[in-house]
């Protein structure tokens, strides 16, 4: 997927959080969207997503010199962030299902077959309002890596995951980024050593 932000601009009130972002990323590419905290990554991953509109320039889609249309992108992404609620009153077991019934599978056949891949076998009729906060995070970036989507944008991955999550998280990207697109908002070095392009926020507040 070949993603393209033309002059982008998001501001809240009066105040700009970012101007003037000119990048294009290539299918494959992996980009780090870095910056202190509060800088604006969550905002640009946001507006990247959908979640979030601009309120100057634009983002063009497109995979194969296709056009995709902006109302139909999120059929080609996922997306993995703190702020970003689980339904609790759902079981891990019923949550997978739910989330598939919408993404297609990649890398596994069945819910049970997922849930021993993130090593959560004991809580599959377990509702979400009971996991912790570092299960809750290895639920997020299993759904987001396990969908069959071109592009996946994760805020702060590892968030709430000790150092075997955050290897686990490491090791997850190593076997199913493949040759999709990546996006990752983060400020530590860890999280996107991966990386291959860079947006630094700074670049772009305004003066």
């Amino acid at each position: 997927m070949r993603i393209e932000l033309s002059g982008l601009g998001k501001k809240f009130n009066r105040d700009w959080i970012f101007k003037g972002i000119d990048f294009t990323s290539n299918p494959a590419d992996r980009v780090a969207i870095i910056g202190p905290n509060g800088s604006g990554k969550s905002t640009l991953l946001q507006v990247i997503s959908g979640i979030l509109s601009p309120n100057a320039g634009a983002i063009h889609f497109s995979k194969k010199n296709t056009a995709i249309a902006i109302e139909s992108f999120f059929t080609h992404i996922t997306i993995a962030a703190p702020y970003l609620e689980l339904p609790e009153e759902m079981t891990l077991l019923e949550l997978i299902k739910f989330h598939f019934s919408f993404k297609k599978k990649l890398g596994f056949h069945t819910a049970e077959d997922l849930i021993t891949l993130i090593g959560l076998n004991k809580a599959t009729n377990k509702e979400i309002r009971y996991f912790s906060s570092g299960m809750k995070q290895r639920v997020k970036l299993a759904l987001a890596l396990y969908s069959d989507v071109d592009c996946i944008l994760l805020d702060e991955p590892t968030t709430n995951l000790d150092e075997q999550g955050t290897q686990w998280y490491l090791n997850l990207i190593d076997t199913m980024l493949g040759n999709r697109t990546i996006f990752v908002s983060s400020n530590q070095a860890h999280e996107y050593s991966f990386c291959n392009k860079q947006i630094l926020i700074a670049d772009y507040k305004s003066k």
